[in-house]
């Protein structure tokens, strides 16, 4: 496992997202329900914050809820968001002393009330920190943010707003939950499963990715930067040849 010593800290992705994968899997070898490895990924979470803060990353985005996920069943919604509003409380105090910024993307309105309360909260109390933003999707979906930005797109064109042939692949992202945001320049997923699962299609078109067999619950910061080292070795080339890139 990576020690922070092999790490180039000139070269920290400025976006790093993760789909936090593996759950129920963890909770099942342990003979456990799903909700036990929800509950016991939070020390995921806590390690994978502070270890990209301290590093320098300027964004970390967490799938921690999709619009899929409200197809399961009805008690371990209901015992998700708890834990949601909970974490949210429980965390706030750490986020602020960490000068982390937390921010949500998502259909958050379809959300129970009091996680959209906690959240409202929490993102209002940490709206001046500088170190790093954290943004959690939660009720999220790839397919949701394009259909949402197209939306929008359209209400400006028929209110004069905009002209269709304003319309440029600058001009599509600012319609997006992520306006303002960097594409992530890395894609952690854990457990093994190799696709992205509706998330941010639009923002991974050229994002290096990083799949590990480890389960999310036994997410660690050496894990962290495991990836970060990956990605390090990666030559990003956005559809130039390596003789190219040698001579710019």
């Amino acid at each position: 496992m990576a020690e922070r010593s092999a790490i180039d800290l000139s070269n920290i992705p400025a976006h790093v997202a993760v789909i936090m994968d593996g759950n129920g899997r963890w909770a099942k070898q342990r003979g456990g329900l799903r909700v036990f490895g929800h509950q016991s990924a939070i020390t995921a979470v806590r390690d994978t914050v502070e270890e990209a803060a301290e590093l320098g990353v300027h964004y970390l985005t967490l799938y921690a809820f999709s619009t899929e996920n409200w197809n399961r069943p009805a008690l371990e919604v209901m015992a998700l968001m708890q834990l949601l509003v909970h974490t949210i409380r429980q965390e706030t105090s750490t986020l602020l002393k960490n000068s982390v910024r937390l921010q949500a993307i998502g259909e958050t309105t379809s959300l129970p009330a009091n996680c959209q309360r906690e959240l409202a909260e929490a993102t209002e109390l940490t709206k001046g920190g500088t170190r790093m933003t954290l943004v959690l999707a939660l009720s999220y979906s790839g397919r949701w943010d394009l259909t949402q930005a197209a939306r929008r797109l359209a209400a400006d064109v028929a209110a004069g707003r905009l002209q269709p042939g304003d319309i440029t692949e600058a001009t599509l992202p600012t319609y997006l939950a992520t306006a303002g945001i960097p594409d992530p320049e890395l894609l952690i997923r854990t457990s093994g499963e190799q696709r992205i699962s509706n998330f941010l299609l639009w923002q991974l078109a050229y994002t290096e990715l990083y799949i590990t067999p480890v389960l999310w619950p036994d997410f660690r910061r050496s894990h962290f930067r495991d990836a970060l080292l990956a990605y390090q070795g990666r030559e990003r080339r956005f559809g130039k040849t390596s003789e190219q890139l040698t001579i710019s």
